[in-house]
């Protein structure tokens, strides 16, 4: 089973529109959402959901008031000033602002601190008419969203690789972060979506040195690549140097948004010169990965 996750230095680079049309062009995949911070795939495959997992991230720190003594020793040494006190000098605990370090139950004397268990998110397999689909939804200011990404790698290969699936495609995150990290590593190919902006081109160089560093090989799609054509031959030699095939350019369609707003991938919205390219694409992504 090959594995694709489709990355890009920036938001906006629509890379969740491609990995849709993929889901829809490959006909023997798995599919998994790893941009688990902000996922949206779903709303271009319409999941039934299967199974709902809660996920476990961390520990939080939480005061067993009756035990606490007022000595006060946990709030200096808590540097998210997450600890306060009440009017008794009675320890408090914002789980919103721990950070799960530990150190406060570790100087409390009277061993009033807890670490316990903290829920941070869910995880979901659902069924789609593309084939199987494993996401994640992570928590409102809740952290380890690289742990949560490694969660649904798993699930999602365990079930691609009992059922024979040929693909595991994986829609990414933005950015060069955790969860980026550890959507990337041990895949086949990552392909990288960049527009001809500038903020486009340089966070193209960012994950491309991203997948270097891990040894992970890469390909470039540029979508919208005639609104600036002086930029899309800017990526292109640049690529060309850094030894980074251009797979595909999506030229500006307004389909992609007409398909975005009905909630289906663009190749069965459209007919269009994007739907066209991407299709381009996935024959040039499929020829890499085998």
């Amino acid at each position: 089973m090959k594995q694709l996750v489709v990355v890009s230095g920036k938001g906006g680079t629509s890379k969740t529109v491609v990995t849709a049309s993929f889901a829809a062009l490959a006909g023997n995949a798995v599919l998994a959402d790893v941009d688990v911070d902000a996922s949206n795939l779903h709303l271009l495959l319409r999941p039934e959901v299967l199974e709902r997992h809660e996920f476990v991230g961390g520990s939080k720190a939480r005061v067993e008031a009756r035990g606490c003594t007022a000595c006060g020793r946990c709030r200096p040494v808590c540097r998210f000033d997450a600890v306060s006190e009440d009017g008794d000098g009675i320890a408090r605990v914002d789980p919103l602002a721990c950070e799960g370090c530990g150190l406060c139950a570790r100087v409390c004397p009277a061993s009033a601190i807890l670490m316990e268990p903290c829920v941070s998110g869910e995880w979901f397999v659902s069924r789609t008419r593309f084939g199987p689909f494993v996401h994640a939804r992570l928590g409102v200011a809740q952290e380890n969203s690289g742990k949560l990404v490694t969660e649904v790698r798993k699930k999602a290969r365990e079930i691609g690789e009992r059922e024979g699936r040929a693909f595991l495609l994986m829609d990414g995150a933005p950015g060069i972060g955790c969860p980026v990290i550890a959507s990337l590593a041990g895949t086949d190919l990552a392909l990288i979506v960049t527009e001809p902006t500038p903020s486009g081109v340089h966070d193209l160089e960012r994950i491309a040195g991203l997948a270097r560093h891990f040894k992970v090989r890469a390909a470039c799609a540029v979508n919208k690549f005639d609104i600036n054509p002086g930029n899309s031959e800017r990526i292109e030699a640049w690529s060309a140097g850094q030894g980074i095939p251009v797979v595909g350019k999506i030229p500006f369609d307004e389909a992609v948004l007409g398909s975005v707003a009905r909630g289906v991938p663009l190749v069965e919205a459209s007919e269009g010169p994007a739907a066209r390219g991407v299709r381009r694409l996935w024959d040039r992504v499929r020829e890499h990965l085998a």
